[in-house]
């Protein structure tokens, strides 16, 4: 084999090492106890999930603040956040950006909801929300519906960040009809 050839297959070796031999977070299913996160907003003030007991939620996670696809589900929902929040649902984004790009971000956008800086990507890995490229972690675009008491209402992992917040109202309301 030619030294490129070699070289390559330790380059692959590796890489598997290290991105496949890490410990798997555990893959959360609806009905699950949401995990619990103390995250610092923009602000710095810090937000647990049991600040949001007694109402719904819909924890978002998302790659990078001002890109076009997060800009995209941000902005819709701001857009829907005051239907989402007649149906009694608070909105909590979280990526792995820090306070002062959230800050940014926010203001440009007028986010009318908090968003919380994950910057080890901690709490993503925990719901299975992370990318992670050795020393590089980053959000995926997933959400979490949460229920008043604190469990996993219902997960979506292949979200449209132009439709996401319908899909959130269209299930809840499904959710609040079997409750009826």
């Amino acid at each position: 084999m030619s030294k490129w050839l070699w070289l390559a297959v330790i380059a692959v070796t590796v890489l598997g090492v290290v991105f496949w031999s890490r410990p798997r977070a555990e893959v959360l299913q609806s009905g699950a106890a949401a995990p619990d996160f103390a995250l610092p907003d923009a602000r710095g003030e810090i937000h647990r999930l049991t600040d949001y007991r007694g109402s719904w939620l819909l924890l978002y996670f998302y790659p990078k603040d001002d890109t076009p696809g997060c800009t995209k589900e941000a902005c819709a929902f701001r857009d829907g956040y005051t239907e989402l929040r007649q149906r009694g649902v608070q909105v909590v984004g979280v990526s792995t950006d820090d306070s002062a790009s959230h800050q940014q971000f926010a203001t440009k956008h007028n986010l009318p909801f908090p968003l919380l800086s994950d910057v080890d990507g901690e709490i993503a890995g925990r719901y299975g929300a992370l990318w992670s490229f050795g020393p590089i972690r980053i959000a995926k675009r997933h959400s979490f519906l949460i229920d008043a008491s604190g469990n996993i209402n219902q997960i979506y992992r292949n979200v449209d960040p132009d439709n996401h917040y319908r899909q959130v109202l269209e299930d809840l309301a499904k959710v609040k009809d079997t409750q009826r």
